[in-house]
């Protein structure tokens, strides 16, 4: 695991704990952690099947208070799926939480634990995770990706993470002209058919029987011609979404978390294989490499959360 510059330590001292936050649409993970990116002390907790704005901010405000209760962190870094404001904090949309938009976290949190918060979307934080403790440590340019339920890419381009205003994952840029109606609202986006959702539901039309993950269509496929067929398209509508970051950015490094880096060789080569044929005429570019992340227990985004804090205590 690779280690926070020394400059970072400084900022903040190194027995210092940094708070961390992992808000997704149905569940909050909370973690402290130390500036060298070990994870002591953790809560997780799922949101009431309600979209009731007071108990979505009360399950995630007690799962806060409950991990960091005895300790005063220096900041806390909030990764957050849906659309934020990374400069005010708030929360302006979960498409699968209406009742969260509008929600201001920074504040929020601010009021409840009297130091600063830092927010910022997912993806976005899923870069700082790999890059100041996982494989993208030591690049300049490199893409992180997010598979699973949740789907998204961070880019850290040129040594910075690529984080425009309004910015979103790329889970809805339109790969499909007239397909699938998605949670958005739009048709066609590429979350409608790059998901572990997508992936279940297709495996039981298939008649391939209980498939829950990427896990489960590997040993299928050993046996199974649909799987097999279920398998290679899965991996291409996920490579469909990324050859417009390597068509745009050319990062080079793809650093793959979530359902989809359990595939192994097979399933990421696939990937690998479909986005270098869509830069082939960059010969002067790196070649894109498709990797799975080796960040325990795919922590990264709570990695990020720490490094936000980092970054942003110290300037960086």
């Amino acid at each position: 695991m690779a280690e926070l510059p020394h400059r970072h330590l400084q900022a903040v001292g190194s027995e210092t704990l940094i708070g961390s936050v992992e808000l997704l649409a149905g569940s909050v993970r909370v973690a402290l952690v130390s500036p060298a990116g070990r994870i002591v002390q953790r809560a997780e907790q799922e949101f009431p099947a309600t979209d009731d704005p007071g108990m979505l901010r009360a399950t995630l405000e007690d799962t806060v208070e409950r991990c960091l209760a005895g300790h005063q962190p220096c900041g806390v870094g909030v990764a957050s799926a849906g659309l934020v404001d990374h400069t005010t904090g708030v929360l302006r949309r979960i498409d699968d939480r209406p009742g969260f938009t509008g929600y201001p976290i920074a504040a929020s949190l601010t009021k409840l634990l009297g130091c600063p918060v830092f927010v910022d979307h997912r993806a976005r934080l899923q870069v700082l995770g790999d890059r100041w403790f996982g494989q993208g440590a030591g690049r300049a340019s490199f893409a992180s990706v997010a598979t699973g339920d949740t789907l998204g890419v961070g880019l850290l381009y040129e040594g910075q993470v690529i984080a425009p205003l309004g910015g979103r994952s790329g889970a809805h840029i339109t790969v499909a002209v007239g397909g699938r109606r998605c949670s958005c609202g739009n048709l066609g986006c590429w979350k409608t058919i790059a998901t572990s959702t997508w992936l279940r539901q297709e495996a039981t039309v298939r008649g391939l029987g209980e498939i829950t993950g990427v896990g489960d269509l590997i040993v299928a496929a050993r046996q199974n011609t649909g799987a097999r067929r279920l398998m290679a398209e899965y991996a291409d509508n996920l490579a469909v979404g990324l050859s417009s970051v390597q068509h745009l950015l050319a990062p080079g490094l793809y650093i793959v978390h979530g359902d989809a880096a359990v595939g192994g060789g097979e399933f990421l080569g696939r990937i690998e294989e479909r986005l270098r044929a869509v830069s082939d005429w960059a010969e002067f570019a790196e070649r894109p490499r498709v990797v799975a992340a080796d960040t325990a227990a795919d922590d990264v985004a709570l990695l990020g959360g720490a490094g936000l804090v980092l970054s942003r205590l110290s300037g960086q």
